[in-house]
C-alpha cells in the first residue's frame, strides 16, 4: 500500500454519538475530511470504521500519519513543511 495523501495538518474535532459508526478517510483525498467520500476508488485504500464508544468530542486525524487511527496522536506536528 502506498503512503496516503496528507488530508490536513490539524485534527478535526467532531461531536460523536455513542454506538454510531463513522467512516474515516484513510487515503487523505476526501473532500469531506476526516470522513470518506469515496475518493479512494481504484486505489488500495479503504475507509476505516470507527464506532464511538461514548458521546463526546473526538479529534480525528487528517494528516493520516497517526499511530492511533482514526484519532489524532500529534503526528501532524512532525510533518515536513
Amino acid at each position: 500500500m502506498s503512503e496516503p495523501a496528507i488530508g490536513g495538518r490539524t485534527p478535526l474535532p467532531v461531536e460523536v454519538e455513542a454506538g454510531k459508526d463513522y467512516w474515516w478517510c484513510t487515503c487523505g483525498k476526501s473532500a469531506k475530511q476526516p470522513f470518506c467520500d469515496g475518493s479512494h476508488a481504484g486505489s488500495s485504500f479503504a475507509p476505516m470504521q470507527y464506532t464511538a464508544p461514548e458521546t463526546k468530542k473526538a479529534f480525528f486525524c487528517t494528516c493520516k500519519r497517526t499511530a492511533n487511527a482514526p484519532l489524532c496522536d500529534g503526528a501532524h506536528s512532525k510533518l515536513p513543511a
